[in-house]
């Protein structure tokens, strides 16, 4: 079956960079030159999927404006005669075909996966956290949908992870091996710890899911804090029909948290084209 939609959950507060996000989205910090987000959908885009839904909250207006005609803008640039920018103003618009679907409460990455059933309007759809830069040859969404288009079941993106990571992140159990990078998997834990983790593979923010995945979220009862994880949604879900897992092949950065933003940044600084060679000079220069 083919995968043409998307969800990116972009609802939350982004607290983990006050103050910086007390008057902007999280979402729409930049990394060198692109706000997180447009590195989101890019890599959606990258794998053919044009249909992209983004569950929102109050306070979140400047993700649409960002994605939107600016007529003012584009005709300032073409008045200063600054055609490149002109025309990567107007390519931002156009990257895709965006919904936005206000989550009017903050009930975990579950539920808000949750808001876009009808919106997936019973296909399959892939889901992508706008935390993460993911730096891959292949667009990684484009391993995923290979993976799902093969074997017709919910498929997750998988990263080998530190003890640190066991805390951060659900980590999976492994079934059988199906291939050097394929899993079916046979269970899973959301931030179980390093005592308690199946293993070093974890659940790095990437799915693609069956129709199935919104009644498994349905019949997935909230957490402590009252929340709904995808993870047990998952598990539910596991109940009913296989899920498998792909190690992707890449680098990802995980810029939900200050020094993985940095990490991204300087990265992604070095491959430029046009910053690379001035920062390997600043960072030589700093490390005198």
């Amino acid at each position: 079956m083919k995968v043409r939609k998307a969800i990116i959950p972009a609802a939350g507060f982004g607290t983990r960079f006050l103050p910086a996000t007390k008057a902007q989205p999280k979402e729409m910090i930049v990394v060198i030159d692109k706000p997180l987000i447009q590195y989101t959908v890019e890599e959606i885009v990258g794998a053919g999927i044009r249909r992209i839904a983004v569950i929102t909250s109050r306070g979140k207006t400047a993700l649409e404006d960002h994605f939107d005609r600016s007529p003012e803008l584009e005709s300032f640039l073409e008045e200063k005669g600054k055609i490149e920018l002109l025309e990567e103003v107007r390519t931002i618009a156009g990257l895709a075909e965006l919904s936005f679907i206000r989550q009017p409460d903050m009930l975990g990455l579950g539920h808000a996966i949750l808001m876009g059933e009808s919106f997936a309007a019973g296909e399959p759809v892939a889901a992508l956290t706008p935390d993460d830069i993911y730096d891959c040859a292949v667009s990684c969404t484009r391993q995923l949908t290979d993976a799902f288009e093969e074997f017709g079941a919910t498929v997750v993106a998988l990263g080998r992870v530190d003890e640190e990571g066991t805390r951060k992140y659900g980590i999976i159990k492994v079934k059988k091996k199906i291939s050097e990078r394929v899993f079916e998997l046979a269970d899973m834990e959301e931030k179980p710890g390093p005592e308690k983790a199946f293993s070093d593979l974890a659940i790095l923010g990437r799915y693609v899911f069956p129709p199935e995945i919104f009644a498994a979220i349905k019949a997935t009862p909230p957490d402590s804090r009252g929340e709904i994880q995808i993870t047990d949604a998952i598990r539910v879900l596991l109940d009913r029909q296989p899920v498998y897992g792909v190690l992707f092949e890449g680098k990802r950065y995980d810029c939900g948290h200050k020094l993985g933003f940095l990490e991204g940044t300087i990265s992604l600084a070095l491959k430029h084209p046009e910053f690379g060679e001035p920062i390997r000079k600043i960072i030589r220069s700093l490390l005198r």
